[in-house]
């Protein structure tokens, strides 16, 4: 896993595409629980390099219900976004994440943690990613299908606040998915 990591932070397959210099940002271990499976490092995270350190971060450990520290323990987390390195800002928000990452480094990585493993994909470039055709006709539909996934995957809108309108109309996210997200990762640490 160190090898592969340390590729990945040296990568600068798009170093064409980026507005800064490339920072892949990735964490996990081989023996990595729960994989989380986001965008791309925001520009916060780009300063920081440690990935989920902004207010989307502290919303989905929130909705997880765990601690920062547990979040950054890689025994009981990965963290490894679609796109590694951030893509830049366009008129409504960051850009795409970059398409380049996933196929090029995802099963590199994922190959390598042992153990049954919950994938926990945020937002709709991984949920298209990796359930392709199974995904629902729109993000909505496919977190409220959230339970067709399981046990393999757990689907998640992105927890930006961005996102507070969406929150706002759909109450049963709170209600009804929260909940079992809350279980399934108290089960798998």
């Amino acid at each position: 896993m160190k090898k592969i990591l340390k590729e990945i932070s040296n990568c600068k397959t798009c170093i064409d595409f980026l507005p800064f210099p490339p920072r892949p940002i990735i964490q996990a271990s081989s023996a990595s629980k729960i994989i989380i499976i986001g965008q791309a490092p925001g520009s916060i995270v780009n300063k920081t390099g440690i990935p989920w350190d902004d207010k989307s971060g502290e919303n989905l450990r929130k909705w997880m219900g765990i601690s920062t520290q547990d979040f950054y323990n890689t025994e009981k987390f990965g963290l490894i976004p679609m796109g590694f390195c951030f893509p830049g800002t366009g008129k409504t928000g960051d850009l795409a994440p970059r398409k380049e990452c996933a196929p090029l480094w995802h099963n590199k990585v994922l190959d390598l943690i042992t153990g049954d493993k919950l994938i926990v994909l945020i937002g709709k470039y991984a949920q298209d990613y990796y359930l392709d055709k199974r995904a629902e006709r729109n993000l909505t539909e496919t977190v409220r299908n959230y339970k067709k996934f399981l046990p393999e995957y757990f689907v998640l809108p992105h927890p930006s606040p961005r996102n507070n309108i969406w929150m706002k109309r759909n109450e049963w996210f709170k209600n009804e998915v929260l909940p079992d997200l809350k279980k399934e990762i108290i089960q798998r640490l």
